[in-house]
């Protein structure tokens, strides 16, 4: 049971406060509601962006990085398709500078031409290296924009494509950070040996003077039924051929979830699981095989991926990863190998409550999703789900029409 306090200060920003009394570290964890869906199609990147202008310094405080370290913390963020969080872990007696700094760059950061320009040309090289140079690179930027038509789902954090980070301008970025950088669309997070009266003093003092922004405007696209299956073939200098199968699934606020990822376990979850067992050790058609769903907010993508052995096995590679999915859909699934599948759960899933940063991270998440109490019933969750469930969603979901496949192929 993870225990937390909750209170909203008067211009909108969320706290909470979790209190463990085991670590000598304070985790400050700032989510903002704002990632790579929430961008105009015709100019996207901008949250990832926005994740490296937010280390570019503010106001009172223009080095961020040296300021935590020499402290004996660390910090970091990452952006999502639904929001970008920020984070920084430092010793309990530093906590007072940890929420001076974020509050500074709430408020007065720092958008320079130079800065802009310097975090332009990072986000531009990483995705010339991660995507464009690197083998498999833009195997979601292709997958995402077949699998999806009009959500913005349909592009990858890193923007849809490169010329919209190179044609950002300063207004585009102070624009953003006016709409999205504001105390009423974050969730603060403090996990240490706290006590709530005294983070809710210091969040008034560093917080509460931050000037409430206008209510934000979603964009509430949602992604139409599936009807007719798609695929793409695209042959690219790489050692292997590898394809994937994606369909659309329930988002991560439906009870649908849960029975997805339990799915996904059941055939794909180490070496002992289904779609390892069958296709690469007696079957040999992949060296590498795997069932994994995308977890987002909204709808997301319940994918198979393999990777072919040889050149001579993609006849059969499709067919094979689909006899799976017909397997653990129609034939019996005995009790033995669903519980294993539900106590892996729940063992990653204590485990990753470990640490006090990790605890903050997801109380900010459940909190984003509308629900924080999730946080204490995921395993019950999981735990509750049926045979028969989980075997009706792969009935609805696992249909031809609804499949999207990617031949990702070796040039010979």
């Amino acid at each position: 049971m993870i225990d937390y306090d909750r209170f909203t200060l008067d211009n909108g920003l969320r706290v909470i406060v979790h209190k463990d009394i085991t670590t000598p570290l304070v985790a400050i964890n700032l989510l903002y509601a704002v990632g790579s869906k929430d961008e105009n199609e015709e100019r996207t990147g901008f949250a990832h962006l926005f994740e490296h202008l937010m280390f570019g310094g503010s106001k009172h405080y223009p080095n961020f990085d040296d300021i935590v370290e020499e402290r004996g913390g660390e910090l970091n963020a990452f952006t999502c398709n639904d929001y970008t969080n920020y984070y920084i872990s430092l010793p309990l007696s530093e906590l007072e500078i940890g929420l001076k700094l974020e509050s500074d760059r709430m408020a007065n950061l720092i958008m320079s031409q130079k800065s802009l320009d310097t975090q332009k040309n990072v986000v531009i090289e990483e995705y010339k290296q991660r995507y464009l140079n690197q083998p498999y690179g833009d195997v979601w930027l292709l997958l995402r924009d077949l699998s999806y038509t009009v959500h913005p789902y349909k592009w990858n954090t890193i923007g849809k494509d490169i010329s919209h980070i190179e044609n950002a301008n300063l207004d585009d970025v102070k624009a953003f950070y006016n709409k999205f950088y504001m105390p009423n669309n974050a969730i603060l997070c403090i996990a240490g040996n706290v006590e709530t009266e005294n983070v809710k003093a210091l969040c008034e003092k560093y917080f509460g003077n931050i000037e409430r922004g206008k209510d934000i405007q979603r964009n509430k696209t949602k992604e139409p039924i599936q009807r007719n299956s798609r695929e793409l073939r695209v042959e690219r200098n790489v050692p292997q051929s590898v394809i994937f199968i994606a369909y659309p699934m329930s988002s991560r606020l439906e009870k649908d979830y849960h029975a997805f990822d339990l799915l996904s376990d059941l055939l794909s979850s180490g070496r002992s699981s289904r779609l390892y067992n069958s296709l690469v050790k007696e079957k040999q058609i992949f060296t590498e095989v795997n069932a994994f769903i995308t977890g987002d907010a909204d709808n997301g993508l319940f994918v198979l991926t393999g990777k072919y052995r040889d050149e001579d096995s993609k006849q059969e590679g499709r067919e094979a990863l689909l006899e799976e999915l017909r397997k653990v859909t129609f034939e019996e699934i005995s009790e033995y190998e669903f519980q294993k599948v539900k106590n892996k759960y729940e063992s990653t899933e204590t485990f990753s409550q470990i640490k006090a940063l990790e605890r903050a991270m997801n109380l900010c998440y459940f909190e984003f999703l509308g629900d924080i109490e999730q946080i204490n019933k995921e395993v019950d969750s999981y735990q509750s789900l049926s045979i028969e469930h989980i075997q009706n969603i792969a009935k609805e979901t696992f249909v031809e029409e609804k499949s999207n496949t990617l031949y990702y192929e070796a040039k010979i």
